[in-house]
């Protein structure tokens, strides 16, 4: 089996299930650290060409974060490709067993049964909390309805605000979240990395809780640890 992965936690999980069946990933694909394959691009500008040549017999995207034009031309020249959508913890457990599968996994790793424990019995946490959870800033963009990460936030007791908003990811103005009223301000490293001196600063006397973007919208191995980790993280941000 080859496989090209143009998910970053898609290559991790595959590189950790089934050794030696990715032959190419992004640029974005970092983990696992030291992954000897081609580099195919970005997650948004893949070389289509360069994928093609690679031969593979499978080809792992998301539907969010791969652009379908890429996507249709890749089944254009014949590859087959599996698109995954993840809007919540389930269907990221229900999605990774149809990839592991379809790339020939022998068995589930261990750490995907680590990771159904652990989200079986999440942390409680002391009380229910409202956030706002930039993604980005110049502008500023938030988590809005139906994401994975504001399902990763829920089932650990924060409440994102915009949930309810038409747009999955908005472009709102500081001013606007501020004026939001959250409990606390949600700021992960990834897309944007957000720092103790990028980010905070901008929602003055508003806890601010700084985040592994891994943890809070990979899914794969990250999973694992993901709700300790997160757990700790927001426990940490207090007024």
């Amino acid at each position: 089996m080859r496989v090209v992965s143009l998910v970053p936690s898609l290559t991790e999980a595959v590189a950790s299930a089934v050794p030696g069946a990715l032959v190419g990933a992004t640029d974005w694909c970092t983990r696992p650290a030291g992954l000897g394959v081609t580099r195919v691009g970005g997650t948004k500008n893949p070389r289509v060409e360069e994928i093609v040549g690679l031969a593979p017999d499978l080809v792992v995207a998301n539907e969010e974060e791969n652009r379908e034009p890429d996507l249709a031309a890749l089944r254009a020249a014949g590859l087959d490709v599996l698109v995954t959508v993840v809007r919540d913890v389930p269907q990221a457990f229900r999605e990774l067993d149809r990839v592991l599968q379809a790339c020939g996994a022998p068995a589930p790793p261990a750490w995907l049964a680590e990771a159904r424990a652990a989200w079986a019995a999440p942390p409680t946490p002391r009380a229910r909390r409202t956030a706002v959870v930039p993604i980005w800033r110049r502008p500023w963009m938030v988590l809005g309805r139906d994401t994975f990460a504001g399902d990763v936030l829920a089932r650990l007791g924060v409440d994102q605000l915009y949930a309810g908003h038409p747009e999955r990811y908005p472009r709102v103005p500081v001013a606007d979240l501020l004026a939001a009223g959250p409990d606390l301000v949600v700021l992960p490293d990834e897309p944007y990395l957000f720092t103790p001196d990028d980010g905070p600063e901008a929602f003055p006397g508003l806890p601010c809780a700084l985040v592994s973007g891994r943890h809070l919208t990979w899914y794969g191995p990250s999973l694992a640890e993901a709700p300790r980790v997160l757990g700790e993280a927001l426990r940490a941000a207090h007024r």
